[in-house]
């Protein structure tokens, strides 16, 4: 794509982004951050990060490669435009060390299937399990930070004195790419403990959302 570029960026220049722009209004785990840059103005910003759930790790594909195990945990972009998306991930991989497992999800929520991830040839495993989703103040709230709020006092009681919302929320669509070289691919592929499924379609390519009536991003 003339006139854009990847590179590597600080954890700083991703807050507003993360902050301001993505719905879940929280900042990840992140170990590696990455810019689009079109004529050296910022367009996008992918992070990458350990996965909370050391369950996940393992799940994968085993034991023996559980610490390769990495989650692209935000993918936003200002204007969404033909291919960004795709540039991004795919040149975010090559400032990537490697070998590594690359584990993403797609919010069936709010009705994402992953597009990118189809356009960049990763692996469809199905859906993640439903869970229970909380809310305060408009931002969600982790089980570890609600677990904070209890300090001797029950879950509902916690739920009631902080106005906490409840939720019920689906699965997520689960997508894992395996970055490295042909032998190294091949190894981990014999180890994939997920069932590799044909990818999720929709009627429509779901992930553009308005945010203003002049600003687009996607929402990974």
């Amino acid at each position: 794509m003339i006139g854009y570029s990847v590179k590597s960026i600080k954890r700083d220049e991703t807050l507003t982004w993360l902050k301001d722009m993505h719905y879940a209004k929280r900042v990840p785990m992140i170990m590696y951050a990455f810019g689009l840059y079109f004529k050296n103005t910022l367009k996008g910003v992918v992070t990458y990060g350990k996965p909370v759930s050391k369950d996940l790790c393992i799940c994968i594909c085993g034991e023996k490669y559980k610490s390769e195990v990495t989650e692209l945990n935000r993918l936003v972009l200002l204007d969404n435009k033909k291919n960004e998306a795709s540039f991004l991930v795919s040149n975010s991989f090559k400032l990537l060390p490697k070998p590594l497992i690359i584990v993403s999800y797609a919010d069936s929520n709010y009705h994402h299937n992953g597009y990118v991830y189809q356009a960049t040839n990763f692996i469809y495993t199905g859906l993640s399990k439903p869970r229970t989703k909380f809310i305060m103040g408009g931002k969600d709230l982790s089980e570890r930070t609600l677990s904070g709020y209890q300090k001797g006092i029950s879950r509902q009681e916690v739920l009631k004195k902080y106005n906490i919302q409840v939720t019920k929320q689906l699965g997520k669509h689960r997508y894992i790419y395996f970055l490295g070289s042909k032998k190294d691919k091949k190894q981990r592929l014999k180890h994939l403990l997920l069932d590799k499924l044909p990818y999720p379609k929709g009627q429509n390519k779901d992930y553009k959302v308005n945010f203003t009536p002049s600003t687009q991003g996607l929402l990974l």
